[in-house]
């Protein structure tokens, strides 16, 4: 019976295994009953959608982007959409993207665009190109995304411009990266996926709290209500999610996961680009309001417990020669890991991405909370007035 007898140690390591398996495992399935779900409701006809499609303005903002323009622009001003204009403002104001579209808007009359003066100080870029966009915009739906984003269809507005009901007023869409090849675009995809899964599977649960500027709508008197960016103007980000937490609400928050209305990303060549977007993510989720980036931190923690519980259980089982105990730890990672294969991957193929992750999977997973924690060290470690306007 000794054999059997499991020491204080491993008995600790065993229940919070347990534990944290449950909160992993309920975390996962939460996210992917919501999200599901919705595409399923849709599919039987469940959900509602506005059948007219009022008009719109896309609105973008670059910054010396003319070759991703190029890719991109046209697929933006070839929409299937009734009434809808295309306001670009041009950070840069190289003369090649000046001379680009001008040409481009000889073609097709809708497009519009303007540029914002090198001298410009006291306002972030970006926030001051887009209040150019908004105000210069005649319509009261306004569209949202960047260079770098393909749309996937043609029929991308119509499917954002569906979800335009009498009581939203803002409406979320998923963007991904294209398949790429190399380590870092795997991980980077994994990363775009897992976050995106958060912030869309809260909404759906109707309790919003972000928003990515690649793709999502609201109504412009959203933003005169709130006097613009004014609550976030000392810093250089927060345009997107900062000003979508501040609107959104169970109410009037509407989400879109067809696959047809996904924008593309192209993938990311350096780890810099991508390094640097993510401590300004930490910089601005510091000011997020809600609960919802607490329980995503929590899930984050429990993550990284769970791999550190089970692996010195399976250890501790091994050494002391209690196969029970090493069994349940190594149990526990399996059932976990094939149960999130199922969610991540099922939910990648609602959402059309072009990659599935089985082998890498375990790794990514494990690696993302370490790299949160290293974003956060970077983001303490540098000074806080590289986060704030110039």
């Amino acid at each position: 019976m000794e054999a059997f007898a499991l020491t204080t140690a491993e008995v600790f390591l065993l229940a919070a295994t347990v534990v944290l398996f449950i909160i992993q495992s309920c975390y996962y399935l939460c996210l992917y009953n919501l999200i599901y779900r919705r595409s399923r409701k849709v599919e039987q006809g469940r959900i509602s959608f506005n059948e007219e499609f009022p008009p719109l303005s896309v609105i973008i903002c670059i910054h010396e982007d003319v070759e991703k323009l190029q890719l991109n622009l046209p697929a933006i001003l070839e929409q299937d959409y009734p009434e809808f204009e295309v306001i670009v403002i041009n950070d840069g104001n190289t003369e090649e993207s000046e001379d680009y579209l001008t040409l481009l808007e000889e073609k097709y009359p809708h497009l519009y665009h303007s540029f914002i003066p090198a001298s410009s100080r006291y306002i972030s870029r970006k926030k001051l190109s887009l209040t150019l966009g908004i105000k210069a915009s005649k319509h009261d739906w306004l569209v949202f995304t960047e260079a770098d984003c393909l749309p996937s269809s043609n029929r991308w507005l119509r499917l954002m411009a569906r979800n335009f009901t009498a009581s939203t007023q803002v409406v979320l869409g998923y963007s991904g990266y294209e398949r790429g090849k190399g380590w870092l675009h795997k991980q980077i995809s994994f990363d775009n996926l897992f976050t995106s899964m958060r912030y869309l599977g809260y909404a759906l649960a109707h309790a919003p709290y972000m928003g990515i500027g690649r793709n999502m709508a609201y109504r412009k008197e959203l933003f005169y209500e709130q006097k613009g960016f004014s609550a976030h103007l000392n810093l250089k980000q927060g345009d997107d999610d900062l000003f979508i937490n501040r609107v959104a609400n169970a109410g009037n928050t509407r989400v879109e996961t067809d696959p047809n209305a996904v924008m593309r990303m192209l993938p990311v060549q350096r780890s810099k680009e991508w390094r640097e977007e993510k401590i300004n993510h930490v910089a601005t989720g510091g000011y997020y309001r809600g609960m919802q980036r607490y329980l995503s931190g929590g899930e984050t923690t429990s993550r990284l417990l769970f791999h550190t519980s089970w692996t010195a259980l399976t250890a501790l089982g091994i050494y002391n020669a209690h196969w029970i105990a090493a069994g349940t730890g190594i149990s526990l990672f399996f059932i976990r890991y094939a149960l999130q294969g199922i969610v991540v991957n099922h939910t990648a193929r609602t959402l059309n991405e072009p990659r599935r992750y089985r082998l890498t999977l375990p790794l990514f997973d494990l690696l993302q909370p370490i790299q949160s924690l290293r974003w956060r060290l970077h983001y303490i470690f540098r000074r806080k007035s590289d986060f704030m306007r110039k």
